[in-house]
C-alpha cells in the first residue's frame, strides 16, 4: 500500500489574511518611502527608489503568500481575476473589502511614525494621489490623469493575468514580472498622479491625507476599476483560457460547476501552480477512489487506494 498525501486548498480566512498582509506591506514600504522620508524632513529624490520600493514590496509578499490567496494586495487585480474566470466573485469581493482594511491600517502605522517627528502634518503629506492645481498636485487635467491611470492599472492587470496563466511554464518567476512591471507604472506615473493603479493603495492614505485628498479619491477609485475590468475581459477574448472558468466568476453569476473541484474551492492559477510546486497547473485532484481487492484468505474484502 502506498502512502497518499492530499493538500487541501486554504481556507477563506486564510486567503484574507495572506491579503490583508500583502496590501499592508505594499502601502507601509510603498507609501512609506515618501513619508518617512518628508516627515524627517528629506527631499523626495529621484523617483526609481519609490519605484523600484513598490515593486519589491509588491513581489516579495507575493513569493510569500501568493501560494495562499494568490497574491492579489489591489481591488483592480482582484475585479480582473473575476471577469477573467480566475477566482469566483464572492471570493474577490471579499478580497477586495480586505484589501482596503488592509491598505488603511498600513496607512494609519505610517500616519502615527510620522508624527513621531516634531511638526509633522499629515495635510498633504500622506503619499496621497492627485490630480489638478490642488495641494501637491502636478497639473495634470482630470480626464488626463482617468486615462493614464486606467491605461497603467489596465496594462498592469493584463500582465499579471498572463504571467498567473496555468499554461505559463514558469509560475516561479511571475512575482519577478509584476513586481518589474509595477516598477515601470510608478515610473510613468509618479510625476502626474503620484501612482494608483490599485484603489486599496490610494483610499488608505487619503483617509489620513485631509480633505484635498479626498476630494480626488474617486478618480484612484474608478479608473483602476476599470483597467482591471478590461483586462479581465480582454486576456481571456484575444489568448483563451488555460482551464476552464472557475465557478461564479466571469459575467456569468450562477454557482454552477466550472472548474471547481468539490470539496476544494477554486483557486486562482498562480495560487493553484504553487501549491503544485510550481508545476503544471490545474485544478486540484481529488483523493483516488478505493477499489476493491480480491478476498484474502479469511474471506474478507480489504478496501485500499489506488496505486
Amino acid at each position: 500500500m502506498s502512502d497518499m498525501t492530499v493538500t487541501a486548498a486554504p481556507e477563506l480566512g486564510q486567503k484574507l489574511v495572506a491579503e490583508f498582509l500583502g496590501t499592508f506591506v505594499l502601502v507601509f514600504f510603498g507609501v512609506g518611502s515618501v513619508v518617512i522620508l518628508g516627515a524627517a524632513g528629506g527631499n523626495l529624490p529621484d523617483y526609481t527608489g519609490v519605484a523600484l520600493t513598490f515593486g519589491i514590496a509588491v513581489a516579495v509578499m507575493i513569493y510569500a503568500v501568493g501560494r495562499i490567496s494568490g497574491g492579489h494586495f489591489n481591488p483592480a487585480v482582484s475585479i480582473g481575476a473575476a471577469i477573467g474566470g480566475r477566482v469566483p466573485w464572492s471570493e474577490a469581493l471579499a478580497y477586495m473589502v480586505t484589501q482596503v482594511v488592509g491598505a488603511t491600517v498600513g496607512a494609519l502605522a505610517l500616519f502615527v511614525v510620522a508624527h513621531g517627528y516634531d511638526g509633522f502634518s499629515s495635510d498633504g503629506r500622506m503619499g496621497t494621489n492627485s490630480f489638478g492645481h490642488g495641494l501637491g498636485a502636478s497639473g495634470i487635467s482630470w480626464w488626463a490623469a482617468f486615462v493614464l491611470e486606467l491605461i497603467l492599472t489596465a496594462v498592469f492587470v493584463f500582465v499579471i493575468l498572463a504571467v498567473t496563466d496555468s499554461r505559463n511554464e514558469h509560475p516561479a518567476l511571475a512575482p519577478l514580472a509584476i513586481g518589474l512591471t509595477l516598477f515601470a507604472v510608478h515610473m510613468v506615473a509618479i510625476p502626474a498622479t503620484g501612482t494608483s493603479v490599485n484603489p486599496a493603495r490610494s483610499i488608505g492614505p487619503a483617509l489620513f491625507g485631509g480633505s484635498e485628498a479626498l476630494k480626488h479619491l474617486w478618480l484612484f477609485i474608478l479608473a483602476p476599476l476599470v483597467g482591471g475590468a478590461v483586462s479581465g475581459l480582454v486576456y481571456p477574448a484575444l489568448f483563451g483560457r488555460g482551464v476552464e472558468p472557475v465557478a461564479g466568476s466571469g459575467l456569468r453569476f450562477g454557482t454552477g460547476a466550472t472548474g471547481a473541484v468539490p470539496g476544494y474551492g477554486a483557486p486562482d492559477a498562480f495560487q493553484q501552480q504553487w501549491q503544485e510546486g510550481n508545476g503544471a497547473a490545474g485544478d486540484v485532484p481529488p483523493p483516488a477512489a478505493p477499489t476493491a481487492t480480491p478476498p484474502d484468505d479469511d474471506g474478507r474484502t480489504q478496501i485500499r487506494p489506488q496505486q
